[in-house]
């Protein structure tokens, strides 16, 4: 088995465990919509999830990445690889500078106002439309790692 086969192997199960738990965000927030009294411990168990398991996945995807596109002697102005580092650029950003932060004033504002306060519920908002989009530019990688386009 080569390196670069073996890294291959450990960057896809990287992807399934980052993309994963993100994909499950989305049920356990309406879990905790419909059940209110359920909203602090699934808030906490989605940014543990978050900062433990999918953002150092995602770190680790990117070094893995790099590691390939080197091993097989891509350059990274290739279409498909600088598009999806572009894409992964956003996602970090987007991620660091909104839905982390996002999700922690969201877990304060429901211990402080509960799960009716108008604060809560803006944030909610915000983090429904942020993760959404990430959803999306991780999506839009997912197919271009797969699909590898050329133009």
């Amino acid at each position: 088995m080569s390196l670069y086969v073996l890294l291959k192997f450990v960057h896809v199960l990287l992807a399934i465990v980052a993309l994963g738990f993100n994909a499950s965000y989305p049920i356990w927030l309406a879990r905790a919509q419909r059940e209110p009294a359920h909203a602090l411990p699934i808030l906490r168990g989605i940014k543990t999830l978050d900062d433990r398991f999918a953002n150092p996945a995602y770190a680790l995807l990117l070094v893995l990445g790099l590691a390939m596109t080197f091993i097989a002697g891509l350059p990274l102005s290739t279409f498909w690889i600088a598009a999806a580092l572009g894409l992964y650029v956003l996602l970090v950003l987007g991620g660091g500078l909104l839905y982390s932060p996002t999700l922690k004033r969201q877990i304060t504002a429901l211990e402080a106002g509960g799960p009716n306060s108008a604060e809560y519920a803006q944030l909610s908002r915000r983090g429904t439309l942020v993760g959404g989009l990430l959803s999306l530019d991780v999506l839009l990688i997912v197919f271009l790692m797969v699909t590898k386009p050329s133009f």
